[in-house]
C-alpha cells in the first residue's frame, strides 16, 4: 500500500475509535439519567459489517498489490465533505448521539442541524463512505459490496430506531397535552 493509503486507512481507523469513545460517554450519560436501550439485537451486526469493512479494504488492497496507486483528489474531497457531515450531524445530537439505540424518556427529540431536514442522514453518511473510503484504495470489490449490506442492514435498523423514537414521540405528545 502507498504511503498516503496508510496515512489516510489511521486516521479513518483513528476517527471511529474516537467516535466509538464518545458514543459510550453518551450512553453512560444517558443511561444515568433513565435512558433505555432498545432493539439491541441487531448491533452485532453493525460492529461484524464495519470491522469486515477494513478487514476487507486491506485484503484487497495487498490483493491488487495497490502500491502505485495514484490518490483520486475527487474521492478525497468527497470523503472529507462527507466527514464535514458526520461532525454535524454528531455535533447536532450532542450527548444524544450513539451508535446504539438508546432513548432517554421526557427529551425532546432533537430537531436541528441536517436532522431538521433529513431523519437519518448520518445512515446516508456511511453509505457514501462505504462507496468512497474503498475507493479510494482501490478496492472495488468491496466498494459494491458494503454499500449493499448496510442497505440490508437499515432495512432492520430504520424500523427499530423509528420504533423507538416513536416511543419519545408519544411520550413527548403525552406531556404537551397535559399541559
Amino acid at each position: 500500500m502507498a504511503v498516503y493509503m496508510w496515512v489516510l486507512f489511521v486516521i479513518i481507523i483513528l476517527q471511529r475509535v474516537i467516535e466509538l469513545f464518545i458514543a459510550r460517554n453518551n450512553e453512560k450519560w444517558m443511561k444515568h439519567r433513565g435512558a433505555i436501550e432498545k432493539e439491541v439485537e441487531h448491533y452485532k451486526w453493525f460492529i461484524i459489517l464495519h470491522t469486515s469493512f477494513f478487514i476487507s479494504i486491506l485484503v484487497e488492497t495487498f490483493l491488487n498489490d495497490n502500491k502505485t496507486l495514484p490518490l483520486d483528489y475527487t474521492l478525497l474531497t468527497i470523503f472529507i465533505l462527507t466527514q464535514l457531515v458526520r461532525i454535524w450531524c454528531i455535533s447536532s445530537l450532542g450527548r444524544y448521539w450513539n451508535t446504539k439505540i438508546i432513548i432517554l424518556p421526557g427529551v425532546q427529540l432533537v430537531n436541528k442541524g441536517p436532522y431538521k431536514y433529513i431523519k437519518h442522514p448520518n445512515y446516508i453518511i456511511v453509505g457514501i463512505e462505504l462507496l468512497v473510503i474503498p475507493l479510494l484504495f482501490g478496492a472495488i470489490i468491496t466498494a459494491v459490496i458494503f454499500p449493499l449490506l448496510h442497505i440490508l442492514l437499515l432495512m432492520i435498523r430504520i424500523p427499530a430506531e423509528e420504533r423507538a423514537l416513536n416511543i419519545v414521540r408519544s411520550n413527548t405528545n403525552r406531556e404537551e397535552a397535559g399541559k
